[in-house]
């Protein structure tokens, strides 16, 4: 008996872990309403509709040169847990402002993902990412309205900067980034504070951090925090449980 006793706990840790799974999705998935903001595509996803995309003629404006100032983007990047070796996906990466930073932080043992479904938006973050001397670490990656086509389990960070809200698939691209994220990983959302009136981005370029969290309570994640470290902008974090 003294035998059986101590193998138990053994056998017992042996067992799989059980990961929690998405909840079922709100039926129907997208609402299409012909009361709309003119600055939205008229298709709303629990409760919000979803802006239109900035295409690859606005890239001079996420260049701009006030933008560090206006954004702190560096509080950004160090707020992060970005080291050595990671492999980082910049979802609706644009002309790769932030690719190169954090390719800076991952170093040559790293990867940088630059996700854009735009090829001339991709072919203006090759340009960059040559001119910064980083173009070794960043991979242009096109993906689609559904698909960042990432790797299955493959990114130690996956980060959208202003991108969410203009996603026409937010659930079916949720999925795919979350199958592109290693066990642990982490999602990160940056999006302009919809909370605060001073925060002077059109309505649909905001999101509150009560609606972020309520997308994202559907798909298989675990809210770790909320960084308020940026002067206009949250920071709200998600993991891939383990």
């Amino acid at each position: 008996m003294r035998c059986l006793i101590a193998i138990i706990p053994v056998l017992l840790s042996l067992a799989p872990v059980a990961h929690a799974q998405p909840k079922q999705p709100p039926e129907p998935l997208y609402e299409q309403r012909v009361e709309s903001n003119r600055d939205g595509i008229g298709k709303f996803f629990l409760g919000r509709e979803i802006s239109h995309v900035m295409g690859h003629q606005g890239a001079s404006w996420l260049e701009r040169p006030t933008r560090q100032q206006e954004e702190r983007t560096d509080l950004l990047i160090e707020s992060l847990p970005v080291r050595e070796g990671d492999v980082v996906a910049d979802i609706g990466a644009g002309s790769g402002y932030f690719a190169w930073q954090f390719a800076k932080r991952v170093g040559d043992t790293g990867k940088v993902l630059a996700v854009d479904i735009q090829p001339e938006m991709l072919a203006i973050l090759e340009e960059q990412m040559e001119k910064r001397g980083v173009a070794n670490r960043v991979e242009g990656v096109l993906g689609s309205i559904t698909d960042p086509n990432l790797p299955r389990n493959s990114v130690d960070l996956a980060i959208m900067v202003d991108v969410y809200h203009e996603l026409s698939h937010p659930y079916e691209m949720t999925i795919k980034m979350v199958d592109g994220l290693k066990p642990g990983g982490l999602l990160v959302f940056v999006e302009y504070r919809a909370e605060d009136p001073s925060v002077r981005i059109k309505r649909l370029h905001k999101m509150t951090e009560a609606q972020v969290k309520k997308e994202m309570t559907i798909q298989n994640l675990e809210y770790v925090e909320t960084l308020d470290v940026l002067p206009q902008q949250h920071i709200v974090i998600f993991k891939k449980p383990q």
